[in-house]
């Protein structure tokens, strides 16, 4: 019964049949199979398909629900007879914001050292992907913006406070100054990250506010590239204090800018399904953000 659920779930999230069962190492017929079994234990129909997927049923939409909570049930039960055998082990997928992810890696080198048997998969993610991949049971916890843009129901562990500083080299004109506003950015040559993620409209917010038109030339999802913009010239970026001292370590080339009037700083934290009682893993997962945020307070 829950490897038909977890059948349902991937068809509904992929919207359709062939990458559901890809994503589940399954052959398609047996994903149809699988589904159609799902249908005739329950007597509805959850799916409407001809040639192709099209889309849930009204019962199908109210089944994904309960299938979602029965499916998570199971896994906690799972991990809680594990734990109580073997002690704290299993896999945690952590999905981060790019911006978070120095934080993503403090976080995991204390969580497995504390927990040796248990393994990490950290993937780079926008925060509206880290709340579906939550929703959809693909991801355990996130590390997102809890402050900023609606969250849904979750659990939230704060870690951090997220300042912006700007990036530039050191030959550039920015540079000079030992504080920018926003409007000293007006007309620079910007490299941003992509408008999807949530620290770019934090960014533009920001410019908006001071009565500037961000323009960026170059967007990325990836830090790392912006950095590597601003090193190869007369590029300025926009980073999160943390990233930016770790993108500019070793390169004297690269200065760091506070900026006046940044704005509210935004809070970052630990985002986790809302329901109780949270797997032994995510439980612990949660303390040790908690720990962390301490010892960096």
């Amino acid at each position: 019964m829950i490897h038909k659920l977890e059948m349902f779930i991937a068809v509904a999230r992929e919207g359709h049949f062939g990458r559901a069962a890809e994503s589940l190492g399954l052959t398609q017929p047996t994903l149809s199979t699988g589904i159609k079994q799902l249908e005739e234990m329950l007597g509805v129909q959850l799916i409407f398909r001809g040639s192709r997927y099209g889309g849930l049923t009204p019962e199908g939409q109210r089944a994904l629900v309960w299938a979602r909570q029965l499916v998570s049930d199971a896994r906690t039960f799972r991990q809680e007879m594990r734990t109580a055998r073997h002690g704290l082990s299993g896999i945690v997928r952590l999905a981060v914001i790019p911006t978070a992810l120095t934080w993503a890696a403090a976080l995991s080198a204390r969580f497995t050292s504390a927990h040796p048997n248990v393994r990490l998969t950290i993937l780079s993610k926008t925060s509206v992907e880290i709340l579906s991949m939550l929703e959809n049971l693909e991801a355990d916890a996130g590390l997102s913006y809890l402050d900023n843009e609606p969250l849904g129901r979750v659990t939230t562990e704060p870690l951090y406070r997220e300042h912006l500083t700007v990036v530039c080299h050191r030959e550039s004109d920015i540079a000079m100054q030992d504080k920018v506003e926003w409007a000293d950015l007006a007309g620079e040559r910007l490299c941003l990250l992509t408008p999807n993620m949530q620290n770019r409209r934090i960014i533009n917010e920001n410019f908006m506010a001071a009565g500037v038109a961000p323009e960026a030339q170059v967007e990325s999802n990836s830090t790392v590239v912006l950095a590597a913009h601003v090193d190869a010239g007369d590029w300025i970026t926009i980073l999160p204090t943390d990233m930016a001292r770790f993108l500019c370590a070793g390169k004297p080339q690269l200065v760091i800018r506070p900026i006046e009037g940044a704005g509210m700083d935004h809070a970052v934290g630990l985002v986790a399904p809302f329901r109780e009682p949270h797997t032994p893993v995510l439980s612990a997962l949660i303390a040790e953000t908690k720990s962390l945020s301490k010892a960096y307070a």
